[in-house]
């Protein structure tokens, strides 16, 4: 029987600082970085979205950045064919893959070996859909979704309306439920998956420092600038944190103060919720203390990773 390639993933909430882990460990065991975080695929989306620096990439290689405009379509099924060709011709060239990233549906749809429906999408039937969750509310949705697949609506992220209405729509276009349609192979990789964890309290501070530093560093004129290119606050792309929110006070809906707060407490929140991808009590996950030196553990658990026969 073949071996199943060696790949390392590097999960945890927004902000803990898991780019940071993956330079050192990149560097370290002649590796290359594979992006597992929805909004770093779309150009001219950096600063609010932390995508790792020019000089970063230059250092170390990184993939599945800049992928596409931002007002261009991207869901987890290009997604996952782009992440399994990149991973392979990383190990074609004999180095080691890192996936790193907080999306949680994309780590771990690369590293279970998940297929997605590739429905195409049906734009007025999503428009309809969220026109409804807005004058409605989500659960209005969620309540049609859990007759045409309990399963999806048991498990899906509520508070995620890009996703309810994707899986809403696959539902409704296919007349299968989203979950039957989603196929499952065996895991095509031997994985070390690492988690970074934060004291509560102490990765808050991080997350609200971190939303001022961006808008200090011009995430105001980034956002300016993707509007004039065309982005509406319901394009696919804005639902990136702070983006719509900046582009309400760029309409004079909000105050600079008011948009400040309300990103951080939505980041904040967004950090909380992703704890139903990357729990404390996966067997999985080897969780290392971001705090306490990270780079120092995760160098021995990689080595022993690299040198353990299958």
């Amino acid at each position: 029987m073949t071996k199943a390639p060696k790949l390392v993933a590097i999960v945890g909430p927004t902000g803990v600082g898991k780019s940071a882990l993956a330079m050192t460990l990149a560097a370290r065991f002649d590796g290359e970085v594979v992006n597992a975080d929805s909004r770093l695929v779309y150009r001219g989306m950096d600063i609010g979205t932390a995508k790792p620096s020019k000089v970063d990439q230059r250092a170390i290689r990184h993939h599945l950045i800049d992928l596409v405009e931002p007002t261009d379509p991207f869901n987890l099924a290009q997604y996952l064919d782009v992440a399994r060709t990149a991973i392979e011709e990383i190990q074609g060239r004999e180095k080691l893959p890192f996936l790193v990233g907080g999306t949680g549906l994309y780590a771990f749809g690369v590293l279970d070996g998940i297929e997605a429906p590739k429905v195409p999408a049906n734009w007025e039937m999503r428009k309809t859909l969220e026109e409804r969750a807005n004058a409605e509310g989500v659960e209005s949705l969620m309540a049609d979704l859990g007759k045409l697949d309990p399963d999806t609506a048991a498990h899906i992220d509520r508070h995620n309306l890009r996703r309810v209405v994707r899986a809403l729509e696959v539902c409704l276009e296919t007349g299968q439920p989203f979950s039957a349609l989603r196929g499952r192979e065996e895991p095509p990789y031997e994985a070390l998956v690492l988690g970074l964890t934060m004291e509560r309290k102490e990765l808050y501070r991080r997350v609200n420092r971190r939303v001022e530093e961006m808008l200090a560093a011009g995430w105001v004129d980034e956002v300016r600038t993707l509007m004039a290119a065309g982005c509406v606050a319901n394009t696919s792309s804005m639902s990136a944190l702070g983006y719509r929110d900046i582009m309400a006070f760029l309409n004079g809906a909000m105050s600079i103060e008011d948009t400040v707060s309300r990103i951080q407490q939505t980041t904040r929140r967004f950090a909380r919720r992703q704890s139903a991808w990357f729990r404390p009590a996966d067997p999985r996950i080897h969780w290392l203390e971001a705090s306490v030196a990270p780079e120092i553990s995760s160098q021995v658990l990689v080595s022993e990773f690299i040198a353990r026969q299958a």
